[in-house]
This record gives structure tokens, C-alpha cells and sequence, in this order.
């Protein structure tokens, strides 16, 4: 993202992109949870607007700690996850291609 796209983001867009950044990060879907904690640049409206629909998400924990930062953690695992079938599994036989 170059820094002209950076400046057209609204408020409420750069703190979605930093908690869904902060969600989908390795050690976050290891240990399905993160602590997010608000930055002085966070306008009160879009840091409770994001926090509203944080609170929304099905399976998704939002818990507000003593410092104010919010500790969400989700399930380990849903309906939804796909469980993989022995007969989906395979193994590839013959020498690596590269």
C-alpha cells in the first residue's frame, strides 16, 4: 500500500486493517487469541464501532481488560471447520520438482 492509499483510508478502515491483521497473524491462529490495545490515534467512535462489531461475530470472546485493551479469543474448533477424510489425503510419490 503506497503511501497516497495509506492517506485516503478513513479512521475506522486503518484500525479494521490493523485488528484483522493482528487476528490472521500466525501466532494469533496458533493460540486463538490476541489482545488488541487502542492507540491514542483511534477516534473514540471508530475504536467502539469496531468493538461492536467485534462483539457480534459469532464465537468470537471479546473481553475489555483493566488497561482498557480487548482480549479476543474464538473456539478451537466450529461446524464449520472441514475435518479431512483419509480418502482426501494422498500421498505424492517421485523426486521433488525443484
Amino acid at each position: 500500500m503506497n503511501q497516497q492509499e495509506r492517506e485516503t483510508l478513513s479512521g475506522l478502515e486503518r484500525l479494521g486493517l490493523r485488528v484483522a491483521s493482528m487476528i490472521n497473524s500466525p501466532a494469533a491462529q496458533l493460540q486463538r487469541r490476541v489482545l488488541v490495545h487502542r492507540l491514542d490515534t483511534d477516534a473514540d467512535q471508530d475504536w467502539h464501532q469496531v468493538l461492536e462489531m467485534l462483539a457480534e461475530t459469532e464465537g468470537l470472546e471479546v473481553t475489555t481488560t483493566s488497561d482498557g485493551a480487548v482480549l479476543l479469543a474464538w473456539d478451537h474448533h466450529t461446524d464449520d471447520d472441514r475435518v479431512a477424510e483419509e480418502r482426501d489425503v494422498f500421498s505424492v510419490e517421485g523426486p521433488a520438482p525443484f
